[in-house]
């Protein structure tokens, strides 16, 4: 089992210790211990085999002896046996929106509710409502909850699918015979969510790539096994598809399979209109096929420069191919730094000199350390004293790296706009993270308007996950949000694209729109571990599909251009 895997076990383990009444404390041990495996950066296996998961902050020997036993043997007798004295549908009904652990206990010892069939109906009858602690808001919130699961069960977050097709791809390229191989459909074009994952591969002998397909580690069912194409289910609950095609038809698989439909219906269109017909074998005049090297060449056959993946959404992409007035989009190597980290003066999960040095490592010029503000104190907020104390370590830290380091905090915005800083406070920092992490109920103009108040503070930077959505757990809460992007334009905040895989937002639906009100952006990780400052590649992905240049992006700016517009907004 891979980090990802493990961390829902010791999830579903606290989860059901605190279904069974057990001590907090050995609950909160095993959610600290899921979120520290995910963040350290280190290879499980060699730290099984060398003995040192004890080594990452927040792990204990019993967690390590859990841990390295779902590693070597993909099971955990204390997980079943924990999962055997709870009905199988109370787990379900821990995971939805709006119940939790207690919540659940009070509905099955009550109503007697097991599972999400019998919560709905009880929702539905009123029943909940009725109960202590429940209410009428409540039961409306579990029958939201409820709609969001059912339309978002076979969904998965994009580094899990991700993950995935790392993996297949790995062991795949390694057979003989394969020529060549990519991942396809809406992870290829960096959808948020992904559904399952496609696998292109081209060879002349497809028989022992299918067998080596569905017999990797980790596949629990076999959905199809064909000639040709395969699809499997692995155990973390992501489906994988494999094509293999001749290394001829490759270019044009490639392309149809990577979609979307809407972006592929226009390019037959297209087709036809030259005097072709275009399918996922080939490109063809009459009966004379038209043969294309890669995608590119496909393209340039239909008069249109080379649309990248992510852009395949039929959203004015081929008028602006047509045109050869494509933008050039931004890449990763475009990054000069990151804002947006926290350490362990907060809620990271690493000393700040670990997230300088991973930092410092990854070649960026700057850094910003964001911690949280005084209001989260389940992160630990810093208070004033701790503020100061942090400023005077930042100065030392200074001296001995050779990256930049801006200081910051991600300062929650109050109920009415107002920062969870004075003014006195917020002055000391060379950036200011505006967020939302509280009030989320409130009416759409109260929160559009508390939030325009917090960007016309001088000392705000930047906006901070805009909406406050979590990508299949939470949405976003209600906001009118041209008037919230208008507003940081006119003010001159940066707005935040998040890269972490359950925020992903600014959404890249609204990014060209932003852009169009004078928005500039900020591609931030919302780092809490070594390996989160990678994942600001994820947010690559989502600014490329909103259309963003370099120039787009504010901390593509070298170091000393960087230092002038922060300065310049204070």
């Amino acid at each position: 089992m891979d980090k990802a895997e493990i961390a829902v076990i010791l999830d579903d383990i606290a989860a059901m210790l605190e279904l069974k009444g057990e001590n907090p404390f050995r609950v909160r041990a095993y959610q600290n211990g899921a979120r520290a495996l995910l963040a350290s950066s280190e290879d499980l296996g060699a730290l099984v085999q060398e003995g040192r998961l004890t080594d990452i902050k927040g792990i204990g020997k019993g967690l390590a002896e859990n841990i390295t036993s779902l590693v070597q043997t993909g099971k955990l007798p204390f997980y079943d046996e924990l999962r055997k004295s709870l009905h199988p549908g109370l787990l379900e009904l821990v995971r939805l929106q709006g119940v939790g652990p207690k919540k659940a206990v009070v509905l099955y010892e009550k109503l007697g509710i097991k599972d999400i069939p019998t919560l709905k109906k009880a929702a539905e009858e009123g029943k909940i409502a009725k109960l202590k602690g429940f209410g009428e808001t409540t039961q409306a919130n579990i029958l939201k909850g409820i709609e969001f699961h059912s339309q978002h069960a076979s969904e998965h977050l994009l580094d899990d699918a991700q993950e995935s097709a790392g993996f297949v791809l790995g062991e795949l390229k390694k057979l003989r015979g394969v020529k060549r191989s990519s991942v396809c459909g809406s992870l290829r074009r960096h959808k948020e969510i992904v559904r399952d994952v496609d696998i292109l591969i081209s060879s002349d002998n497809a028989k022992p790539i299918m067998e080596k397909f569905v017999g990797l580690p980790g596949v629990t069912r076999v959905l199809g096994q064909g000639e040709t194409k395969s699809s499997v289910l692995f155990h973390n609950g992501v489906q994988v598809d494999l094509r293999v095609v001749t290394d001829e038809q490759f270019p044009f698989a490639l392309h149809y399979f990577t979609g979307s439909k809407e972006h592929n219906i226009v390019m037959r269109q297209r087709a036809q209109a030259h005097g072709y017909k275009l399918n996922e074998y080939g490109l063809l005049k009459g009966t004379t096929a038209t043969k294309c090297k890669d995608e590119a060449q496909l393209f340039e056959k239909l008069g249109l420069t080379y649309i990248p993946p992510e852009l395949r959404e039929d959203r004015g992409e081929f008028e602006a191919a047509e045109k050869k007035k494509l933008p050039t989009l931004i890449e990763t190597k475009d990054l000069r730094g990151v804002f947006h980290v926290h350490s362990t003066w907060s809620d990271g999960t690493v000393e700040l000199e670990g997230m300088i040095q991973e930092a410092q490592d990854m070649g960026f010029e700057y850094v910003g350390i964001s911690d949280h503000s005084q209001l989260a104190a389940y992160a630990h907020g810093l208070q004033p004293d701790r503020v100061r104390q942090q400023g005077k370590v930042i100065e030392k830290l200074r001296k001995q790296f050779k990256i930049h380091i801006f200081w910051g905090t991600e300062c929650d915005v109050l109920m009415d706009g107002a920062m969870d800083y004075s003014d006195d406070i917020l002055k000391n920092y060379d950036f200011v993270i505006a967020s939302v992490h509280s009030g989320f109920k409130l009416p759409e103009a109260e929160m559009t308007a508390r939030i325009q108040k917090a960007l016309q503070n001088k000392y705000v930077t930047i906006l901070g996950h805009v909406t406050g959505r979590l990508l299949l757990r939470r949405q976003g809460y209600a906001l009118r949000l041209d008037e919230v992007l208008k507003t940081a334009a006119q003010e001159e905040v940066a707005v935040e694209i998040n890269s972490l895989a359950d925020r992903l937002e600014l959404d890249w639906r609204d990014i060209p729109r932003a852009k169009s009100f004078g928005c500039r952006f900020m591609i931030d990780p919302d780092a809490h571990s070594r390996g989160d400052l990678h994942g600001f590649s994820r947010g690559i992905g989502i600014a490329r599909k909103g259309w963003l240049t370099r120039d787009d992006v504010v901390n593509t700016l070298p170091l000393e251009s960087m230092v002038r517009w922060l300065k310049a907004r204070r």
